[in-house]
């Protein structure tokens, strides 16, 4: 599985998901290497791949 959050280096607590007639779009905040505040937003056309990217989040360090 090819990383679809690389340009974080930690995460937020939460994400968010929408649901449109071709798929979904997750929206992931956090920080990059540099403490800088990032945002991935990853289209989704399959629930495969929704799942990959929730798990992908699941395992990163949290910003805290």
């Amino acid at each position: 599985m090819a990383s679809k959050l690389k340009k974080l280096a930690k995460v937020n607590e939460s994400i968010t998901l929408n649901r449109y007639d071709n798929g979904w779009m997750v929206e992931v905040g956090g920080r990059n290497e540099d403490e800088d505040w990032k945002t991935a937003k990853v289209m989704c056309n399959t629930e495969e791949e929704l799942l990959d990217v929730i798990k992908e989040w699941n395992t990163m360090d949290l910003d805290n």
